[in-house]
């Protein structure tokens, strides 16, 4: 894996500033309170980015131990984190390799579609071993993923968003291309800066899975975790559809 790395980290909070997380952490909040048995108040995020959702979680009374695997956007989280005067404590590590010994957690989450970012059967099963090893008996595992019904669907090859900085503009376009056998989305981003008469461009490619529900519940069983519910992400009242891209998963620690 490789994404958000320098110049594109450092833009992750101009490109996102527009994602409600404080809606989205709401959400949470809500299946965590819905869901959890007992005390629920010790979570572990799993690709957190700069931060976001884990401060407005700690917010909501949750003390919070977040990783990522791009040191560029946990420079960013603890710079916000020194800001905010917050408590998240930020670790690096990979979520293939999650390793946090003598700990363990309420509940396990990990937003933004992160858990394809892994890709391939072994490393998602590798992914919710270590999930399991690291919640308390009956904890929670919540996380979001994209819904393969709609990427294949609605996917635009080519996306183009511009954001007007202090300084100038951005550009970033996205290019995407699906590998339908492996289920993979390859997008390469080609962000151009604006600044002061100059421009300079950069580029990164970032691969995400995506996947089917029964498929994903199936990973949960094979992996001791009892899928409670599959819902159109950050929404309620509504049933999942081919036009629902983003899926949240509740699933529940069952002794092996």
């Amino acid at each position: 894996m490789g994404s958000y790395l320098g110049k594109h980290a450092e833009y992750y909070d101009i490109f996102y500033q527009d994602k409600p997380y404080v809606k989205e952490a709401a959400f949470v909040d809500d299946l965590l309170r819905h869901y959890c048995l007992g005390d629920c108040e010790q979570l572990l995020e799993l690709a957190c980015g700069t931060g976001r959702h884990a401060f407005e979680l700690e917010k909501l009374g949750y003390e919070i131990v977040a990783i990522d695997y791009s040191a560029d956007l946990l420079e960013i989280a603890r710079k916000n984190a020194r800001k905010g005067k917050s408590k998240v404590e930020f670790i690096l590590q990979d979520m293939r390799e999650l390793s946090l010994p003598g700990r363990q957690f309420n509940a396990t989450y990990c937003l933004f579609d992160s858990l394809g970012y892994v890709q391939t059967n072994d490393a998602i099963g590798r992914v919710i071993d270590a999930v399991y090893r690291h919640l308390k008996p009956q904890g929670l595992f919540i996380f979001e993923f994209w819904h393969a019904a709609a990427m294949l669907k609605y996917f635009e090859p080519v996306r183009e968003r511009r954001w007007k900085t202090p300084d100038g503009e951005l550009v970033r376009v996205a290019s995407t291309r699906l590998d339908i056998p492996k289920q993979l989305a390859e997008v390469t981003y080609t962000i151009t800066e604006f600044f002061d008469g100059h421009t300079n461009h950069l580029k990164e490619t970032q691969i995400n899975r995506y996947f089917l529900i029964q498929e994903m519940a199936s990973y949960l069983e094979n992996h001791h975790f009892a899928p409670l519910d599959f819902l159109p992400a950050y929404e309620t009242g509504t049933e999942i559809t081919e036009n629902t891209w983003h899926i949240l998963a509740i699933a529940q620690k069952v002794d092996k």
